[in-house]
């Protein structure tokens, strides 16, 4: 199941300024963040999904490429970023 389009807006709006702001990379990051919980979810109730788990782990490979991109070009919103998402310690 895809993220519902008000659900998209509003990471859009909280994160890339605007919600037409769909480019922006703090963005992207909290759109696949939210899209990754959520098939955490899905797989903590049905183990055997494998394609999911495929599914997952690209996701997150995306999501660290992302990271990697903004820690590298804007090493403060990066780290702004990481705290207000809470996914690194």
């Amino acid at each position: 199941m895809s993220l519902v389009s008000e659900k998209k807006s509003t990471i859009f709006s909280e994160f890339g300024g605007n919600a037409a702001n769909t480019g922006s990379i703090e963005a992207q990051i909290a759109l696949l963040t939210e899209r990754i919980a959520h098939i955490s979810k899905h797989l903590k109730q049905n183990k055997k999904d494998f394609s999911s788990n495929r599914g997952l782990l690209q996701l997150v490979g995306e999501r660290k490429s992302l990271l990697t991109y903004l820690s590298k070009h804007n090493l403060q919103g990066y780290r702004a970023l990481i705290e207000k998402l809470g996914i690194r310690k």
